[in-house]
């Protein structure tokens, strides 16, 4: 019995011990299989624009309206249409004046008839002090003639101010204009009769437009006069424009104020009237940035990843704000230190382990290629 339990007990101490072993887990030692290979950069910490983008229209600078100043005279030549430019001086329509000529005619007739009344009197008036003086008149005679000579005088006064009204008349038969410009609008026609006031045309002075941007009460206190401004109108075009003034009032209803920005004067396809959106430059002011790639956007909200010394990333929720060209600002939740995942973030959950490798060198600039002989 003693012999089978010694027997039974040595078959066991043989077979089960290479049976344990073949069953034995795997060593806790060896590393998780790492799901990505990345780069990291640090962010930048630098300077970038600041800037308020707004809506606006586009409109004249200044717009003249021009009208008739005669009374009553029929038009009889428009010289210029709805987007000529002229210059100041230029005659725009021409009215019918042989009603005013003969009017003139008669003022410097009656002009030279009062300045012959007054030369007589003149004379008269001449002899009376030398005979007044030789005892032949009297004071009161002297005076009647000289009361004459200053009456005659007075008469030739209101002549050749009623020439001057007649100048001033038939220069109103042609309408010019007050400035250099483009006509915006016109309402001559031939044959018609105006009234004096009656509106002709409307003139963009020098051509010049201006952007009126609506911008928030809050941000007003931000615009500086002279700030650049960049302007794209409806048609495409790009404008570049300084601030002229910032109005000193706000929209009760909108609570908007408006801002005007001097646009060049050659403004090829933009016309006033268009809509147009623009940045208002406010000058440079530090900000930490990053790669745009390395920034994840999910629900809603921006992300970027950090790896760890572990090579562990962690999920780090930040708050974006400026961009310039491929970099964006992050206003918080990222450290200036911290090893940022350069792209490939959308693949990536927190926790897991990556492969950091270095990123590729920039590729040597091209050699100058040498001249020929």
């Amino acid at each position: 019995m003693n012999k089978s339990f010694l027997t039974l007990g040595l078959l066991c101490g043989l077979v089960l011990p290479p049976l344990l072993g073949a069953q034995s887990p795997a060593p806790a030692s060896l590393a998780p299989k790492p799901s990505l290979t990345v780069t990291v950069v640090s962010p930048q910490s630098g300077s970038l624009e600041q800037k308020i983008n707004a809506n606006g229209n586009l409109a004249a600078w200044q717009e003249a309206i021009i009208g008739a100043e005669a009374q009553g005279l029929k038009i009889t030549e428009v010289r210029v249409n709805v987007g000529d430019r002229v210059r100041r001086g230029d005659v725009l329509a021409v009215m019918q004046a042989d009603g005013l000529r003969a009017e003139m005619a008669q003022a410097e007739a009656a002009l030279a008839e009062a300045t012959a009344s007054g030369q007589e009197a003149k004379a008269q008036a001449e002899r009376a002090r030398s005979l007044q003086q030789q005892g032949f008149f009297s004071n009161a005679q002297l005076s009647q003639a000289l009361a004459t000579e200053a009456s005659a005088l007075a008469r030739v006064q209101s002549a050749r101010a009623m020439v001057q009204l007649q100048n001033v008349r038939l220069a109103q038969a042609q309408v010019r204009a007050p400035d250099a410009g483009i006509i915006s609008a016109r309402q001559a026609t031939v044959g018609s009769v105006v009234g004096a006031g009656s509106e002709l045309f409307r003139l963009i002075r020098q051509g010049r437009i201006e952007w009126r941007a609506e911008v928030t009460a809050a941000e007003i206190g931000r615009i500086q006069v002279g700030a650049p401004v960049n302007v794209l109108a409806a048609s495409g075009q790009v404008l570049q424009g300084k601030v002229r003034m910032v109005a000193p009032s706000v929209d009760a209803q909108t609570r908007n104020a408006l801002v005007y920005v001097d646009l060049p004067a050659a403004t090829g396809s933009a016309r006033a009237g268009m809509f147009a959106q623009g940045e208002i430059g406010l000058g440079q002011s530090p900000a930490l940035t990053v790669p745009q790639t390395a920034v994840v956007v999910r629900d809603g909200f921006s992300y970027v990843y950090s790896v760890g010394a572990d090579q562990k990333v962690s999920q780090l929720k930040v708050q974006t704000g400026r961009q310039s060209g491929e970099r964006v600002e992050v206003l918080s939740g990222l450290k200036a230190d911290a090893r940022v995942v350069a792209s490939g973030g959308a693949f990536l959950n927190h926790g897991d382990t990556v492969r950091v490798v270095d990123a590729p060198a920039a590729p040597p600039a091209a050699a100058p290629a040498s001249a020929t002989q």
